[in-house]
């Protein structure tokens, strides 16, 4: 699978500042908290689901693969969400190792196992 999703009992908004916290932990700082659903019905969009995106990014691992290859730059950001799903929460990411897998770059999947690890450990303790 292309992603990691596990799903809490939290509220969306609970659910993402336990979130921002866990990442600030492992210095992974939030860029962005984009809240798509505002977003879409502001375009005047019938989109109800409540769906916030966090763009996040640790800087020296950012530099790590940036120095290594420019062309992962497509991918940063990294990106986890946190939807409601009926009446579950869901925080989720694309796993880096699956996106870094089209680079071919075996020095940076080790880099990027690392990252998905560390990631994973924040959603994991945000539940």
């Amino acid at each position: 699978m292309f992603h990691y999703t596990v799903e809490t009992t939290k509220s969306k908004d609970v659910a993402v500042r336990t979130l921002e916290e866990n990442l600030k932990e492992e210095k992974f700082g939030v860029l962005w908290n984009f809240d798509l659903t505002a977003k879409l019905q502001e375009k005047g969009e019938d989109f109800n689901t409540p769906f916030t995106v966090l763009e996040v990014c640790n800087p020296q691992e950012a530099n790590k693969v940036l120095s290594e290859e420019l062309l992962v730059g497509y991918f940063l950001p990294c990106k986890i969400v946190v939807y409601e799903d009926g009446d579950t929460t869901k925080i989720g990411m694309p796993k880096p190792t699956a996106l870094i897998d089209m680079v071919e770059n075996d020095k940076l999947k080790v880099i990027a196992q690392d990252i998905e690890q560390r990631l994973k450990e924040c959603i994991d303790k945000s539940v």
